[in-house]
Order: structure tokens, then sequence, then C-alpha cells
């Protein structure tokens, strides 16, 4: 990281988070959520998209098969525009409802812009 100020994790899905997206950028600060699936290199997916996640940094953190697990840090792109997440928080958050999560994700979206358009003169 180049600052040392952390910045919040952006929530977004995995299927949002594509090399055409906006959130699809070196170092950005993101909140992701999904499935683990592999144990060799922690995977998680979400549907058909999938995340490496580098968990060197994460203490405590034990991962099952197909138990859901929500990481914040910070996105890593190699030159192939293949992506890892250096996590710095992960959590087990087996019980989430990822359909209403993603639904809640959306009524945040329109609500943050709709403060943003009513702040602009």
């Amino acid at each position: 990281m180049a600052s040392s100020t952390l910045k919040p994790g952006v929530p977004i899905t995995l299927q949002e988070l594509e090399p055409s997206s906006e959130m699809f950028k070196q170092g950005a600060s993101l909140r992701v959520t999904g499935m683990y699936v592999c144990s060799a290199v922690v995977v998680i997916q979400d549907g058909s998209a999938r995340l490496k996640i580098d968990t060197q940094n994460l203490r405590d953190i034990s991962f099952r098969s197909n138990s859901t697990f929500q990481f914040i840090g910070e996105l890593l792109i190699q030159p192939n525009n293949d992506a890892i997440l250096q996590a710095r928080v992960g959590r087990n958050v087996d019980g989430l409802d990822l359909n209403l999560y993603q639904q809640s994700l959306i009524i945040r979206r329109q609500h943050e812009a709709k403060l943003l358009s009513s702040r602009r003169p």
C-alpha cells in the first residue's frame, strides 16, 4: 500500500469484479463475500465468479469447505489481469443470506448516490 491510511473496504459482489469494472483497480480497498472452495490457494466463489485471496496477514481463521467468508483488503492485479485480494480482515459469515446481502448493496448504493446528488450545488 502506498499510503499509511487504511481505506474502508467498499462492499462489492464478485460478479462486479471484472477487468471492465471501475472497482478493478490496483490497490482498490474492497469487501468481498463468497463461499470457500479451494485450499491450496484460498479461493472464494459467488455464483460463477471466483476470486483468489491472499490470507498471509490473517490470524485465527479456519477455513471449511462450503463455508461463506467475507474479506476486506486491497486488490492486487497481475499483468495478465488475474486479481488477488490481499486480505487484512477475514471472517466466517455462514448463515448470511447472499441474495438479501446483494439486495442490501443495491439499496445502499442508491441511498449513497441520492446523498451525493443532494449535496451538489
